[in-house]
Parts: structure tokens; sequence; C-alpha cells
């Protein structure tokens, strides 16, 4: 198995899961079933908005209802998703009741993936049972060099033998260099499929355990951790029975995540939005009151078409064509602006130009 350089510094040798494919793709949606998790790592890096609280996001959409999920994996085109947490089988019924939902709404093959930490049989069953495709074990660190002796061999046995394709997923710690390669040697002995070396980055809900533990950012533009990039180098340049895969957090952000947001906003665009080179949106707003009658008055006295137009109500403003507003702005005594902006569920503003 060749070593093959990817984006941001990652590394594979061997044939991605399928998993990580969609997610090259951009088209994997990132379901976080619970924030409950049995565990405390201290690496680990879910906001504070999510850690141990028991809430549902898709991407950045906050689940009340299953069509939360199913509108959230049509507004990307998804092909998968990626059931995470917290711990998924800490909320095993639920984890269950989704998989069944995207197989029934997308088609069995619809791929789903899972990350956790349990090696409880029953919970193995029942995922395999709703449809699963892939298990990802995260084999606790302090197991890494005894993972041949631990629970997760019968878990991975069982999983194997239920359909599941099996595989484990770990964070790069980089002075565990040894105890890593040991837990590759026995996920090759024992025919697991991959081996996921996720960098390990700083957040802002780790960032004091991280900094306690001595770790420091390897740059001033990048939340990975300083050392891992050249010990995931060594362990990749060796030769595997199963396929490695190094992930960065560069990669996350520059290009998986990336890409999702391209997809989304090439599906959510209005006719007024302007889809940009990076996948944000830019358009034109008025803020304030009396909208609807600012709306009729833009039809009436400027000519303005109805469908280059359209009201936000939950954020209070008028949107409109960005190159419509910049033309008529000068003439009309309101507020008015060039916004861009993430196309996710939430929002997310990236720059505010006034014009009036």
């Amino acid at each position: 198995m060749r070593l093959e350089e990817r984006p941001f510094g990652g590394f594979a040798r061997g044939k991605l899961p399928v998993g990580c494919r969609q997610c090259t793709d951009g088209s994997k949606m990132v379901l976080f079933v619970t924030g409950i998790c049995s565990f405390h790592c201290f690496y680990c890096p879910v906001s504070d908005e999510k850690m141990y609280k028991d809430v549902v996001f898709a991407d950045e959409k906050r689940v009340t209802r299953d069509e939360d999920v199913l509108e959230e994996a049509r507004a990307i085109g998804a092909t998968g998703a990626g059931i995470t947490g917290g711990d998924p089988l800490d909320a095993v019924e639920r984890t269950c009741h989704y998989i069944q939902l995207l197989k029934r709404e997308f088609g069995a093959a619809f791929h789903t993936h899972l990350y956790t930490m349990s090696t409880d049989p029953t919970k193995i069953r029942r995922l395999a049972e709703a449809g699963l495709d892939e298990i990802r074990f995260h084999v606790p660190p302090g197991l890494w060099s005894r993972a041949a002796g631990s629970a997760f061999v019968p878990a991975s046995r069982l999983a194997r033998s239920l359909g599941l394709t099996v595989g484990i997923e770990v964070p790069l710690i980089p002075e565990r260099e040894m105890d890593l390669i040991r837990l590759i040697e026995w996920a090759g002995a024992e025919g697991l499929a991959f081996v996921n070396l996720n960098e390990m980055e700083f957040s802002e809900a780790n960032f004091p355990r991280m900094k306690v533990h001595g770790y420091e950012m390897k740059h001033e533009l990048s939340y990975g951790v300083k050392g891992a990039d050249p010990v995931a180098l060594r362990i990749l340049e060796r030769r595997w029975k199963t396929t490695v895969h190094y992930c960065t957090s560069g990669y996350k952000d520059g290009w998986q995540l990336r890409s999702r947001i391209k997809r989304r906003a090439e599906n959510v665009a209005r006719p007024w939005d302007v889809v940009t080179p990076d996948g944000t949106l830019l358009k034109g707003i008025f803020e304030g009151s009396n909208l609807e009658s600012l709306m009729d008055d833009l039809e009436r006295l400027y000519q303005v078409p109805k469908d280059l137009m359209g009201l936000d109500r939950p954020r209070k403003r008028l949107e409109i064509a960005p190159w419509i507003l910049e033309e008529i702005a000068p003439q009309i005594d309101r507020p008015s602006f060039l916004v861009e902006e993430y196309p996710t569920a939430d929002g997310l503003e990236v720059e505010r130009t006034p014009l009036r």
C-alpha cells in the first residue's frame, strides 16, 4: 500500500473508509446525537454548548424534530451521516432511530458510520439491526499498547460478524508514538479495515486542559498540536497490514468543512443570493421596521423583481440581490448593507459592509 499525501498536511496508506471518502466530498452530514459520555478525555474538543448535554445537532442545525435531520441532509445533498457525540451508544435508542430514519428516507445506500468508546455487545447488535454500515472504536490511550487483551477484541469481532465495517479512530498524541504503533499492529493482525489518527487540536472548550498537559499549538494559524506531524509521518512511513490515515485539523476546516458548505450553498441559495468561491452567500439587506411596505415600494417604485428579494422575519430584515441594492441604496433613506455569511443553519455572518 503506497503512501498518499492528502490536503492540508494529511497522509494515508491504503484505501480510505467510505465515511472518510464522503467527508472529502463534503457529502457526509455530521449527526451529533448526544453530548452525554461516560468518559472524560482531556483532549475532547466538543464545545461547552454540547459537552455532557443531551442535545442533538445535524451539522450546525439544532435538532428538535426528525424533519430537522432530513432537511439538513437534503440541504447538503448528503450521501451519508457520521454519527458522533458524546458517545452515541449512551443514547443507543435515539441513534438507532436516526439510522433507520435516514435509511428509510434516502435508501439503503445512504452510508452511516459511528464513533464510540463502548464495547457493549447488546448495543452493537442493536446498531447492526438498525442498519449501521461502519463502526469506529475509540480505544482509550491507556489501552493502546494492550488492546489485544481488551474488551475491544470481542467487540470488534462481534461487529464484523454482524456485517459492519470495523476500524479504529483515535487522536494522535505525540508522546504516545510507540503505544500507537502497538495499537496499529493489533488492528492489522485482527483484520480491522482501518486506523484513523486524528490530529489532536485545541478548541475553546479544551484549551485549559490542553495547556495543563503541556501542549502547544504548532503555529498561529493552526489549532493543531505541536509535534504531531513528524510523529504521524514516521508512523505512516511504515508498512502496515491495514489502512492508516492521518487527518489534520487543517483538513477538517480547510477542506472537509469547506466542501460541505459549498454543497449546502448551491442547494439553499435563493435567487437573490450570490454564491462566492468559498461557498459563502453574499446578499443585500435592509434592516428596520415596516419591511413588507418597503418590499412593495421597491417593486413599485424601483421595479425590483419580486423573485430577487424576500423577507427574513426571524432576523427582521429584507434580503435583496446585492447587485440591485448597490444601485438603489443611495436613493433610499434606510440602513442597508452587503453581508457575507455561511449557508449553514445558524447563518454565521462573515463580513458586513454598510451602503447607507
